[in-house]
């Protein structure tokens, strides 16, 4: 190893040589290459961690750049994986790389995650959440969760030696419409940027045992107020005896048989095949802007179960939003009201299109 490119680190009397082979010696899995994940990837593999692996199945959209401050206009449209995987090799060739193009899901999570000391839980969603969480409890492994919406973000670092859970602080996941929508609430772009460089360092201090981890507490960060705030929570020891994962985490239900990508929807346009699209985007994102050609009608999201009975429930049903995440949660929640609809989510919606045809 080479300890000169460390020197910065390896002087700090609380730190030192020892700690830096610990990091040397480590691996930690990133889970997501987006805002929480790049600044956590950037300074894991500038820090010498020796093993970084990275979970990814996105591609890089237009509004990702906001706050995704590894990729640049030019990467629009490719893989996150194939471009983060080139970066960090420039940064630091000494790294081992360990890539997953894939998402993280209850068929591959075990296995994925058994190599790995140290998770960091980059996700956005929910369902993700709760699985990195059985997972880790299953395999005892520590992992550093972020959180953002707005102008706030939360940290806290679970299943540390013996520490608290996720769903010790929440035990049960929400339902779909308890969710906050990024999409309609948005995120100011450098508040993930802060909680991941947070999440990096409380991996940092896990492999290296040095400070205080944050266990047992919950960080609150307000970058309107420049304020945080720690809530402490204890450990529910039912929470430890997880033994298998979940047969689903909410995610199966629309991953294969409701899902098809913007290049499948066209053509199924082109064919003349009678189809309904519906824009679940407010009222506001469908008059800025809505695809060529596609004739849809708009019902936002939080209207939906209210005008259930404008779909024709005889033709398949198509499901358009800015990302594919609402659209996601309308496939969903149609599904519950009506299990006999023929309900598909267009993957990567708006932004997608976008990203094939500029």
């Amino acid at each position: 190893m080479d300890f000169n490119r460390y020197q910065r680190q390896t002087v700090l009397r609380d730190f030192g040589p020892k700690a830096q082979q610990k990091l040397k010696d480590a691996s930690i899995l990133v889970v997501g290459a987006g805002g929480l994940g790049i600044p956590a990837l950037l300074y894991l593999n500038a820090m010498g961690v020796g093993t970084i692996g990275i979970v990814e199945q996105d591609i890089i959209e237009i509004t990702n750049l906001q706050r995704q401050v590894l990729y640049t206009e030019e990467d629009l449209g490719r893989p996150k994986i194939e471009v983060v995987l080139e970066r960090l090799k420039l940064q630091n060739s000494s790294t081992n790389f360990k890539t997953f193009d894939t998402f993280l899901t209850q068929h591959n999570a075990l296995e994925i995650i058994s190599e790995f000391d140290v998770v960091i839980d980059g996700s956005d969603n929910f369902p993700t959440r709760y699985l990195i969480n059985d997972a880790c409890v299953i395999l005892k492994k520590p992992f550093v969760s972020g959180a953002i919406q707005g102008f706030e973000g939360q940290l806290s670092v679970f299943n540390y030696q013996g520490g608290p859970t996720y769903r010790c602080l929440f035990p049960n996941m929400p339902s779909q419409e308890e969710i906050p929508n990024c999409n309609e609430n948005g995120v100011l772009g450098i508040i993930p940027g802060i909680i991941g460089n947070l999440q990096a360092l409380e991996a940092v201090k896990a492999i290296a045992e040095i400070g205080e981890v944050m266990s047992g507490k919950l960080l609150l960060f307000n970058g309107l107020h420049h304020s945080y705030q720690t809530i402490n929570f204890s450990l529910q020891p039912k929470n430890t005896a997880i033994k298998k994962l979940l047969r689903s985490y909410g995610t199966e239900v629309c991953e294969i048989r409701h899902n098809i990508s913007i290049e499948e929807f066209e053509k199924k346009l082109k064919s003349q095949e009678h189809i309904q699209i519906i824009d679940v985007r407010t009222a506001e994102e469908f008059e800025n802007f809505s695809l060529p050609q596609v004739k849809g009608l708009n019902i936002p999201l939080n209207e939906l179960k209210g005008r259930i009975d404008e779909l024709d429930s005889q033709s398949p049903i198509y499901l358009l939003c800015q990302s594919g995440k609402r659209s996601d949660m309308a496939v969903r929640m149609l599904q519950e009201l009506n299990p006999e609809l023929e309900l598909y989510n267009i993957v990567g919606g708006v932004d997608r299109f976008l990203a094939l045809h500029n």
